[in-house]
């Protein structure tokens, strides 16, 4: 059954290759959704998918790419599945 979710990433997340990676880090796990940067400093994903594979995409971007660095991942898991077909830097 798909999931929706939105995270939301601070730290050093902007500048470091986080929406390039986040993409393709969400191509290699057939993730549809988006990714953009914020004017907090933070990035923030939309998603959809299987709730497995969802928690595996989570957990890279606890990480992230090497030069960044994360501070905190907050994770609001929706109510409606929303399909957005491919992942897209926005």
């Amino acid at each position: 059954m798909k999931q929706h979710l939105n995270i939301k990433v601070y730290g050093l997340v902007q500048g470091v290759f986080f929406r390039k990676s986040a993409k393709d880090m969400a191509d290699e796990l057939a993730v549809p959704g988006w990714v953009r940067n914020e004017h907090d400093g933070s990035v923030s994903i939309m998603a959809t998918g299987e709730k497995e594979t969802l928690e595996k995409f989570i957990e890279w971007c606890k990480d992230g790419p090497p030069m960044s660095k994360v501070e905190k991942v907050e994770v609001n898991w929706l109510s409606e599945v929303e399909d957005f077909g491919y992942f897209s830097i926005i």
